[in-house]
């Protein structure tokens, strides 16, 4: 059985990921994923830290662009 992945349901106009599906919780905000992510809830992922101080959720480098976020 394939396991079931995070994806993007929302975005603001500069195309900047703002909610997403977690399977299991449903849709939550860009900075609770993060959180999760830096607890090590999915560790399928990883958070990039911008200079601005953002967070942005991003899925681990795997070689497949069938899993990433977006």
């Amino acid at each position: 059985m394939a396991k079931k992945r995070i994806t993007v349901t929302r975005e603001s106009e500069s195309g900047l990921n703002t909610h997403f599906n977690v399977p299991g919780q449903g849709e939550i905000t860009r900075g609770r994923l993060a959180d999760q992510i830096e607890r090590g809830q999915h560790p399928d992922y990883h958070v990039q830290k911008l200079p601005d101080g953002r967070r942005i959720p991003r899925s681990n480098p795997n070689g497949s662009e069938n899993d990433n976020l977006g």
